[in-house]
């Protein structure tokens, strides 16, 4: 039953492990400076496309999980 219970994952959890996956096969598929410009250039535009209180919700969450 342990190891049951251990293997559940939380969403956030699932999409993280989804995205190093999709870097891992970035990286061997592309050259590493193509695989290293969509990893990067896929969150900035996400965040690009947030309305203006949007970004402010998104940063107030951020200072809040990190203490400030």
């Amino acid at each position: 039953m342990a190891a049951k219970e251990a293997t559940h994952m939380s969403k956030n959890a699932k999409i993280a492990a989804g995205g190093v996956a999709v870097g891992l096969i970035l990286l061997i598929w592309l050259p590493w400076w193509a695989a290293l410009l969509i990893i990067l250039g896929v969150p900035a535009a996400a965040y690009l496309t947030l309305d203006p209180s949007q970004r402010q919700r998104l940063r107030r969450a951020t200072r809040k999980e990190l203490g400030r």
